[in-house]
């Protein structure tokens, strides 16, 4: 494996992203190395290319983008046990601390020390991105890589709509962009 790759980078303060050459990841004991297949496009990453006033003050720069991804394992770190090189991978985009009241709780999703992949840490719009354990999730088999990129906003979209006992409710999802399409098709098969 070379120690370079292609990768879109915020390198500047403002409207744009640029593709540079930049190290491979070098993951560390807990972490899982992953070639990227597919990545996705959110409105966070169209926020970060607009450079708008909450990537203005969220995104340190320079960051690698992206967050909806899938991928093969290329590289696992000494202390991972749970996944192997060569698997099928997407991955949660927001690693937790896992030593606050939240997470102790199992509540991970309100994490107050919450990193977001392609937003604090380097992301997915790249030929490598570097996750830890914890993180990956393995896609089966019959899942093509165009729907296994797009698991995470699913999964925003399943947790909001299952969040609640929609049997006989009325359910109002306002916004139709991708998750809203998504959490409308959930409640109406809930």
């Amino acid at each position: 494996m070379t120690n370079m790759m292609r990768a879109l980078v915020k390198s500047k303060a403002e409207t744009g992203l640029w593709m540079e050459h930049i190290p491979v990841p070098d993951p560390g004991p807990n972490d899982v190395l992953i070639r990227v297949k597919k990545s996705a496009i959110c409105g966070t990453d169209v926020h970060i290319w607009n450079w708008d006033s909450w990537a203005q003050k969220t995104i340190p720069v320079p960051m690698v983008v992206g967050h909806e991804f899938c991928g093969e394992i290329a590289q696992v770190g000494s202390a991972v046990t749970k996944v192997q090189v060569g698997a099928r991978v997407s991955g949660e985009g927001h690693i937790v601390c896992g030593k606050c009241r939240n997470c102790r709780a199992g509540r991970g999703h309100l994490c107050r020390n919450t990193l977001g992949v392609g937003v604090h840490r380097p992301g997915s719009f790249a030929e490598f991105v570097c996750i830890p354990e914890d993180n990956v999730v393995p896609i089966p088999d019959d899942v093509p890589d165009e729907i296994a990129a797009i698991f995470d906003p699913f999964g925003n979209a399943v947790h909001t709509a299952l969040s609640f006992d929609l049997v006989g409710e009325d359910v109002l999802v306002t916004g139709a962009g991708p998750i809203g399409i998504m959490g409308a098709m959930v409640a109406k098969r809930s």
